[in-house]
This record gives C-alpha cells, sequence and structure tokens, in this order.
C-alpha cells in the first residue's frame, strides 16, 4: 500500500511539472525580426513621408510602438548586424567593419576568415535551445566562409546569400561563375537561384516556414532580411509605374521601397491566416542610415548618411508589435538599441537573461510596457577605427580623425546643426574619457577596409552633413 500511495504522489508531480511545462512552451511566442537593408530614415509614412507608399508598414505602425530614438550599433551592415545577433557592442569581438572581399587592408583577416566568431553565440542558439524552430531569409553578412554559415550559427533554416548584396533577379550560369558569394543557397551547400523578385521571394520563404511551424507545433524565431532597398537600384516595372511624378533615381527607390511594404504586408497576412498574430511578437527595423548617395534615400531631419555617425548614419525606424503584451499606437521617446533585441526575444521566450553577464543590450519589455520609467540606456557607443561617437543622456560628442570633437544637444538639435562643444569644453572632455574608456575594453579589429576607405567615409560625411532634402524628396 506505501509503495502504492509512492507512486501515486510520484505521478501526480510528474503530472504538475509537465503541465507547468507546457504551459511555459504554450506561452512562448513566435518571434518575427524584419530588417530592411540601407533605407532611409524618413523613406516611410510612420515617419513622415508623402512621397513613398507604404500602407501596410504604416498599418503595422498604427498597431505597434514606434521607437522615436532607436539606434544601431554600428553605421554599416555587417558589423550593425553582428551587435544585433550576439548582444554585445561587436567591437568587443572584433568584428568592427563590413567583410567586403576584395577591399580589406591585407594586415587583417582576408576572405573566408572575415566572419562573426565562433566564440560568440546568436540570439538564434539561445531560442533554438528553448524549443524554437529558427530560419533566415535573405542577408546574412556574417562571414561567407562554411564555418560561419547561418545553419551553423543557430539557425535551423536558410535561403538567401552569405554575402551583403546580389540582383534582385537571378543570375545566369554566366554570372553566377562571377559572383559566387552571391548564389542564392538553400540550407548549406544547395544553391538554387530564386524565380521571381527577390524581395517578394523572401517574403513567401517566410510565410512557408512560417505556416510548417504552425503545423509542427513549434514556436518559431524568423529573421527576415531583406536585401531592400540595397543596392544595386533595381525594381519590376509594374512597381515602377506607381510613381510616375518621380525622376531617377528616386523613382526606382519609390519602387522597390513598394516591393518591400507588400511583402511585409503578406507575412502580415500570413499571421492573421494562421491565427497566432496576437502571440507573435514582430519587430521592423532599418541596419543602418541610408546612404543617400547610392540609392537617392531621404535621412530628413537627420544629418549624415550611412558610414558616418551622425544621427543620419545610426539612427533607424524601428516598430514592435506584441498584440497580448503591449499596447497597440504607441510612441517611445527614449533611446533604445538593437542590441536590446536580443535581451527582449530570450526574456519573452521564458530565458533567463539575468545568467547572461556579456550582454551590452536590455530587456525592452519592462520600457514599453511603462512597467519601468527610466530610460534603457543612458549611454551608448559607436566606433570604427579612429572615428567615434558617444551619447550620454542627450550630449553626443563626435570624435574624429581630422578635426576637433563636436558637440550636439540632441534634445533641442536631432539635425546636428549647432556644434556646441566651445562652449562646453568640460562636457566633451568628460565624455572623450569615458569614451577611451569604454574603447580600453575592446578586442583589436580582426580586419579592417584599406585605409583609403576612410578617407572617403570622411568626404562622405562632410558632403551630407547639411544635405536638405527638397519637397519632391518628402
Amino acid at each position: 500500500m506505501l509503495y502504492g500511495r509512492t507512486i501515486q504522489k510520484i505521478f501526480f508531480v510528474l503530472c504538475a511539472y509537465l503541465g507547468a511545462c507546457c504551459e511555459v512552451l504554450a506561452a512562448q511566442p513566435n518571434i518575427l525580426l524584419i530588417i530592411s537593408d540601407d533605407a532611409g530614415y524618413h523613406d516611410f509614412g510612420f515617419q513622415g513621408s508623402r512621397t513613398m507608399k507604404t500602407p501596410h508598414l504604416d498599418e503595422l505602425a498604427a498597431q505597434s510602438v514606434v521607437f522615436r530614438q532607436a539606434y544601431v550599433s554600428a553605421a554599416v551592415c555587417g558589423p550593425s548586424r553582428a551587435g544585433l545577433f550576439t548582444g554585445k557592442y561587436q567591437q568587443r569581438f572584433g568584428f568592427e567593419e563590413n567583410n567586403v572581399p576584395g577591399y580589406m587592408s591585407a594586415s587583417g583577416l582576408t576572405g573566408e576568415d572575415m566572419g562573426l566568431p565562433l566564440t560568440e553565440t546568436t540570439v538564434a542558439d539561445h531560442l533554438k535551445g528553448l524549443g524554437y524552430a529558427t530560419a533566415l531569409f535573405g542577408k546574412w553578412h556574417q562571414g561567407d566562409g562554411d564555418r560561419f554559415h547561418p545553419t551553423r550559427r543557430g539557425f535551423d533554416t536558410f535561403y538567401g546569400m552569405r554575402t551583403g548584396a546580389r540582383s534582385y533577379f537571378s543570375y545566369s550560369e554566366e554570372e553566377l561563375a562571377q559572383r559566387k558569394n552571391e548564389r542564392m543557397e538553400r540550407g548549406f551547400g544547395h544553391f538554387v537561384e530564386h524565380q521571381g523578385y527577390l524581395t517578394d521571394v523572401l517574403a513567401a520563404e517566410t510565410n512557408a516556414f512560417m505556416e510548417q511551424s504552425v503545423k509542427d507545433g513549434k514556436p518559431f524565431f524568423t529573421t527576415l532580411s531583406f536585401t531592400a532597398v540595397h543596392a544595386p537600384m533595381e525594381a519590376k516595372l509594374d512597381d515602377l509605374a506607381a510613381f510616375p511624378h518621380l525622376t531617377e533615381p528616386r523613382k526606382t527607390l519609390a519602387a522597390m521601397n513598394l516591393a518591400m511594404d507588400r511583402a511585409v504586408g503578406s507575412v502580415m497576412s500570413k499571421l492573421d491566416a494562421l491565427h497566432i498574430a496576437q502571440n507573435t511578437l514582430v519587430v521592423f527595423m532599418n541596419d543602418n542610415g541610408g546612404p543617400t548617395d547610392q540609392n537617392a534615400s531621404n535621412n530628413y531631419p537627420l544629418s549624415g548618411t550611412k558610414a558616418t555617425h551622425l544621427e543620419g548614419g545610426i539612427r533607424v525606424p524601428m516598430l514592435m508589435r506584441w498584440p497580448q503584451q503591449i499596447s497597440m499606437g504607441k510612441t517611445y521617446r527614449f533611446p533604445v538599441s538593437s542590441l536590446d533585441l536580443f535581451p527582449t526575444f530570450v526574456a519573452a521566450a521564458g530565458g533567463d537573461i539575468a545568467e547572461m553577464k556579456e550582454l551590452d543590450g536590455v530587456d525592452l519589455m519592462p520600457f514599453v510596457q511603462q512597467e519601468s520609467q527610466l530610460r534603457p540606456h543612458q549611454t551608448l557607443y559607436w566606433k570604427k577605427e579612429n572615428r567615434a561617437a558617444i551619447r550620454d543622456i542627450d550630449w553626443k560628442v563626435i570624435r574624429y580623425p581630422d578635426r576637433v570633437p563636436e558637440l550636439y544637444d540632441l534634445s533641442t538639435d536631432v539635425s546636428e546643426s549647432h556644434d556646441v562643444a566651445a562652449q562646453h569644453p568640460q562636457i566633451v572632455n568628460k565624455l572623450l574619457k569615458r569614451l577611451f574608456a569604454w574603447e580600453l575594453t575592446l578586442e583589436r579589429p580582426l580586419w579592417q577596409l584599406k585605409r583609403e576607405f576612410e578617407g572617403s567615409a570622411i568626404q562622405r560625411m562632410d558632403e551630407f552633413r547639411n544635405h536638405t532634402p527638397d519637397k519632391s524628396m518628402n
């Protein structure tokens, strides 16, 4: 009899444990991260554009928290994504610059040796460990070598390209022979070109993955990593026809942006069709500022472009929707960082971020749910070779290799039009010392572009520092 009671107790305890586990698993949200590429800060309806047609993203914004001071951790694609995927300043593990074969200094790593260090774990690694089906569709740009492949960095499913950009249309056999790192790849090592326009294809692949995950009864984490609106500037004829009043290259940009908006609408509709929209955490953001000189993007009212530490290079549009947890139509005005997405996603999935001592990001949920009235970050940092920037509360210092530092009060001067360094030398000195103290904690860059490109970045900054688009660009 005693033996039977013992078995019965064990049975009830086991049932309670399994029930609790099932309850946690049932509460896990699906997570959909959508990344646009090289989009202008102003080039969306929800950001104030009257030219761009983005009805689906505008609808998403109306259902989301709109972040008015969202930053990425780098002003160019590769390092920005390295920070996002790891939740750490990427300079801490030597990923300070884009990894672009053929453009690199011979003094560092080159070719297929450049990539997200294998010592780093990704948000996909952690979510996979929490029971998620994981996928990446589109741009990777974290290393062309096999050992850096997305399927070896936490993503179960991959369809995209290892490098940072490619044509939106399929390549011929002759073109593929010259562009091996731009080939579309399904899984690991199975190279197959897409049919149709790439932006549409990536959305369709995402929809199929989400549907299969629901059938399998697993929560999913999928990153829809668009190449839009990064060069090459290629659009569908039907989309070009939607902007008869625009001239090139702005016309092609608008058409590419329209295609991306349509793709986002397709994915949002799929969430509704699968009846999972309520418990799906959706984030839309851009990877860095728009390169006005390359794709005619508009960063108004910000100064500067991609590859600069002016606000136009590092402040980006960002939306977050999770109907079960976040009220719709909110605006969040304190600075946040793409570094915050890692802990936000892992915490939402039930992971213990308290154990992850090296994260530089924070869980945004207490802030957007208004449980905390504090700022997520007092201080944010950026660095590329000798160029760097620090933002502390609303003061921002930018350090250059060829001129004295500049100081801006972003609470009153978001366009960085009025350098007040001469009026506040003590603030400049204090923030430069804090910036240098942070730099002393970083790893040396594992690779760098040839030095000549730093000169190009300074020239680009000067040319577009006070670039004010006319009304036709709005």
